[in-house]
């Protein structure tokens, strides 16, 4: 077998405040939740900040970007670098936020695959990102209107564009929802039961008992000298009244 330098588990001791010190006057803060390195990166400088993890801290490919949006915010978006070091098998991740109508810039300069990646921010956020020249849709369609993951896009009431075999060409439609899955149930998953599913019987209460069962007395739980006598002889013993006799067909 080859031997590798990457160890087969790295520890984040140490981590945070070695990388913090490195690129502190580019951050805003950082912290470690959930086992995971998180830096906080001012805007402007997330360039400056993950070239130095890669070239100074080992940390040479970056292996996503992604987004989130926090409409309270004043800047709602935060986009997030996720990173390896390939010879610390050790992982990271570095944000920076904005708003609707600041860029964030571009990090293609320093991996290529950035390009795919900053593409899928913008087309399902809205994140426009400086320098990337080919900041393009790329998951939603033709005319497509709006960013899908943004907290605040409506469920309905857009267009969409799909290709019509009955008029053999591309179409412009009204999207519809399909609200099958209102009246969904395991049993029963395509169309709403007309029985009562199982557990929705104890719904109007505990059921009503006549004579309910109590032990407030020895001879009510079966204890009692009888019992004590089978229990002696052994578990295997049984007492006479409840002994069946098998008689076969044809036998007086």
């Amino acid at each position: 077998m080859v031997a590798h330098s990457a160890p087969k588990f790295a520890s984040n001791e140490g981590v945070l405040d070695t990388l913090a010190s490195s690129v502190s006057v580019w951050l805003n803060g950082g912290d470690e939740a959930y086992g995971e390195i998180i830096l906080k990166a001012k805007r402007e400088n997330i360039e400056d900040v993950l070239r130095i993890l890669r070239d100074d801290h080992d940390y040479q490919q970056l292996m996503e970007i992604a987004g989130a949006d926090y409409p309270d915010r004043s800047e709602r978006f935060e986009v997030v670098y996720m990173l390896l070091s390939l010879t610390k098998n050790h992982r990271i991740m570095v944000k920076c936020s904005t708003d609707e109508n600041t860029p964030v810039p571009t990090v293609t300069t320093l991996w290529p695959n950035a390009g795919w990646l900053e593409r899928e921010v913008f087309d399902m956020f809205g994140v426009t990102f400086a320098g990337n020249k080919d900041l393009r849709r790329i998951l939603t369609d033709y005319g497509f209107e709006g960013h899908p993951f943004r907290k605040d896009f409506p469920m309905t009431g857009y267009t969409e564009l799909r290709y019509s075999e009955d008029e053999k060409r591309v179409v412009y439609e009204p999207v519809e929802l399909a609200q099958d899955m209102r009246t969904f149930d395991f049993l029963s998953p395509w169309e709403g039961s007309d029985y009562v599913l199982p557990g929705d019987e104890k719904a109007d209460g505990p059921p009503q008992v006549d004579k309910p069962k109590v032990t407030e007395k020895p001879a009510d739980t079966g204890a009692g000298p009888n019992a004590e006598a089978n229990a002696a002889k052994g578990t295997d013993a049984v007492p006479p009244d409840m002994i069946e006799v098998e008689i076969e067909e044809g036998e007086d």
